[in-house]
């Protein structure tokens, strides 16, 4: 690890404590007649897109509608923070207008441009939702070989309209020799829940739909990239998927919660265990599988990210790949001459080339969420949210030495040139019987002996399908709301205000419509009960819980039906590797949402019993009663 000087180089129960002001700018007042003209002007716009023949490839058509959806927004949500905001929407109206002309004739011209910023855009598959990222490709772009994901700061007065005419405006000209994509990331999260499958979905879109087809871009080394919030970004999803980028540079951020957020209390266990979600800093040893060239001002009170991350790395004896450039004097800025002391330090890493498959895998996680490093996956843990280690070491025609902490099940993949011969395994200690079959093969544990793994049948978390509540916003979701009358007035009004709190809390800072409707492809997020909701009553007798118009039973203590209400999140009865979720949205709120990012951490853990105390301001707020996690087997955990 080095450093370069300039010389060298609830009622969900809420917490009162001083944060950095993130209150979003007041809208200014907008004329009648402008008003009037965007309106017309956003018809025109959908005009002009209903004229676009079918025919016309989806990713085309995407790159389209992001237009009309940012104008749509902007004046949906009265997002006009500046004097300038309604003529610059009018500029992404017509250069909306000029996209759809275009792909009426068949053609796409902005994805032929060189040199530029250019808007992209692709459906979520997490609400289906259009979402906006740009992409620069360098001129000679036959020469390239690299891609930069590169995540903003945070700008309250940031929008789609906003983010598309930044670029727009934009001069070209760069003389950059790599692929450059900014993601939107919704907007103001941190890049975590479904901003962090932003991050993913917005490259993998560039690699399929928006690359120039002259080339095959799927194993080109990304780089990821970002400062302040895109620093907190870019320090935990670097850390947390180490063998996803090349290398990463995270500027400023924040690494921890407790200790960002000043006068934080300790939290409740089932909340504090779950702040091992994102914090970074818990990651730290990570940095053994990951190049890092980290970046501070010298005078930045976020400095304190890198500084957390290399404090819990003073202890470590493995190589590591870290540098740490601080700035003299400068505060919270990040300067042209900066970047390229970066670059420069990128530039040594990335010497050496990409490896393909390393001999040497050493990687911590807290969660299946996070499971992968390279050839190793877990599929188990002892206990989530504690600390799980799988140091592997392949040894090619020899084999596997593997030694594991908090591990209970894992998946290793052979080198390709290995085929399909049988290999010795060695898991802490224990000689597993030679492994013959695919390229992957898999372990578990029972009673304390490893063994191969047999095909699942028990009912335990995996990867993926862990919890807590908010993890469902990483996979693709349907809401089905009551339908009927529920069996208490005070739950009933509980549940429904709780699923439009939901709905305007995810339309104004997920920038998405809640999909409705349960399928099979889905997670399904339930409000209401029994009573109300005839799909909460189908999954019923397969929930680890009792529920009458009486009372309700969880954890073994029943509790009264009429004020009560179950909070949970489980695998899906009739599709186990889907989620199903009862009653809740994310389980933080718009004060948090408008506060620092780091209190976007779950509030619930894995369930909940809530009781309405509705106030005239929030229909919806409650008291938690109980809540907890559920062990790995999806069961009340035994205290």
């Amino acid at each position: 690890m080095k450093h370069l000087l300039a010389a060298t180089l609830l009622l969900l129960p809420g917490f009162a404590f001083a944060q950095p002001n993130f209150e979003t700018p007041k809208a200014v007042t907008i004329d009648k007649a402008v008003l009037a003209e965007l309106v017309l002007k956003t018809a025109e716009l959908q005009k002009a897109v209903d004229a676009i023949p079918a025919s016309v490839p989806v990713g085309v058509r995407n790159d389209v509608v992001i237009y009309l959806k940012a104008a749509d927004w902007i004046v949906r949500h009265g997002e006009f923070f500046s004097k300038d905001s309604p003529k610059q929407t009018l500029a992404v109206i017509e250069a909306g207008v000029a996209r759809a002309r275009a792909a009426a004739k068949g053609q796409a011209p902005w994805r032929d441009v060189r040199g530029k910023a250019v808007i992209r855009a692709y459906a979520s598959a997490v609400d289906g939702s259009l979402q906006p990222y740009s992409v620069l490709v360098p001129e000679g772009f036959e020469k390239v070989r690299r891609i930069d994901v590169v995540l903003h700061g945070r700008d309250q007065t940031l929008t789609e309209s906003r983010f598309i005419v930044g670029k727009e405006a934009a001069k070209g000209g760069s003389k950059t020799d790599h692929v450059v994509i900014e993601v939107y990331g919704r907007g103001n999260n941190a890049y975590r829940w479904a901003g962090e499958q932003d991050v993913f979905e917005a490259l993998a879109n560039f690699r399929t739909e928006a690359a120039p087809t002259v080339r095959d871009v799927s194993e080109w080394p990304v780089i990821l990239r970002g400062f302040s919030m895109g620093g907190a970004g870019t320090w935990h999803l670097g850390l947390q998927h180490p063998s996803a980028f090349a290398a990463i540079s995270p500027g400023a951020g924040f690494t921890t919660t407790h200790g960002y957020i000043k006068g934080l209390p300790k939290l409740p266990d089932y909340q504090e265990r779950c702040l091992h979600i994102y914090d970074a800093v818990d990651y730290a040893e990570n940095a053994f599988d990951v190049p890092i060239v980290a970046y501070s001002g010298g005078n930045d009170p976020q400095k304190a990210a890198a500084d957390n991350i290399e404090n819990a790395l003073k202890g470590f004896k493995e190589p590591l790949r870290f540098t740490h450039i601080v700035a003299p004097g400068l505060e919270h800025k990040q300067p042209p001459e900066w970047l390229a002391k970066i670059e420069a330090e990128f530039q040594k890493y990335l010497a050496a080339g990409p490896q393909a498959y390393p001999n040497r895998v050493r990687f911590v996680t807290y969660t299946l969420r996070y499971p992968t490093c390279s050839w190793v996956v877990l599929e188990g843990l002892e206990r989530h949210y504690d600390r799980a280690l799988v140091d592997a070491q392949a040894k090619g025609a020899e084999g596997f030495d593997v030694k594991t902490i908090n591990v209970t099940r894992l998946r290793l993949t052979r080198a390709k040139e290995l085929g399909n011969v049988p290999v010795k395994v060695v898991i802490d200690g224990q000689a597993v019987d030679a492994v013959s079959g695919g390229a992957a093969v898999a372990f578990e544990k029972t009673a304390g002996k490893w063994a191969a793994a047999k095909a699942n049948v028990v009912l335990r978390k995996s990867p993926g399908l862990q919890g807590p509540i908010d993890d469902v916003f990483h996979t693709p979701f349907r809401v089905v709301g009551p339908t009927g009358k529920g069996w208490s007035e005070a739950t009933d009004r509980l549940a429904k205000s709780s699923l439009a709190r939901f709905g305007r809390e995810w339309d104004k800072y997920f920038r998405g419509l809640l999909p409705t409707g349960e399928t099979q492809q889905h997670s399904a997020l339930l409000f209401g009960d029994p009573g109300s909701n005839p799909a909460i009553k189908a999954v019923l007798p397969k929930l680890p819980i009792q529920w009458t118009a009486e009372k309700l039973v969880v954890n073994g203590v029943e509790y009264d039906a009429a004020t009560h209400l179950p909070v949970l999140i489980y695998p899906h009865p009739n599709v186990p590797e889907k989620y199903l979720i009862l009653n809740s949205g994310h389980t933080f709120h718009e004060a948090e949402l408008k506060g620092t990012n780091a209190q976007l951490y779950p509030r619930l853990g894995d369930w909940a019993v809530i009781k309405p105390k509705p106030t005239k301001d929030d229909p919806a707020a409650a008291e938690v009663v109980a809540a907890g996690i559920f062990d790995e087997n999806w069961q009340f955990a035994k205290e």
